[in-house]
């Protein structure tokens, strides 16, 4: 189950917090076509946000076809999102380049900035 996290200082609005947040544990083979997403009301109280905003995120999961809600029983992901698990030896070299960053004194906005550079570099025009 995915656990979302709000962060309040962001700039990016919170029902876009949790969509994005849930496309990832997509990506990341955390959520998997058949589970069902936290209720609206456990995520209230996990995060403390209004209900309308857990259904607003919800109902643009549902609008991109990742996820359908069903009367009385839940929203259930529908299909899952790229091949990117979260066991991959990928995952690990970058978890060792992150960790190498931090020492070398980047702090989390360095470490973003060179990461997006080198995804622009090497996936120039790609849709995804």
């Amino acid at each position: 189950m995915v656990e979302y996290r709000i962060d309040r200082h962001s700039g990016v609005a919170t029902y876009v917090q949790l969509v994005q947040q849930t496309k990832q544990a997509l990506r990341l083979g955390l959520l998997r076509p058949g589970d069902k997403l936290p209720t609206a009301r456990e995520v209230v109280e996990a995060t403390a946000i209004n209900p309308n905003t857990v259904l607003k995120a919800y109902r643009e999961l549902e609008r991109e076809g990742l996820v359908e809600a069903r009367r009385g029983l839940g929203t259930f992901v529908r299909r899952g999102l790229g091949s990117a698990p979260a066991d991959s030896p990928l995952r690990t070299e970058l978890e060792q380049w992150a960790a190498r960053a931090r020492e070398a004194g980047l702090d989390r906005d360095d470490v973003a900035a060179l990461f997006t550079d080198v995804l622009d570099k090497h996936f120039q025009g790609d849709p995804s």
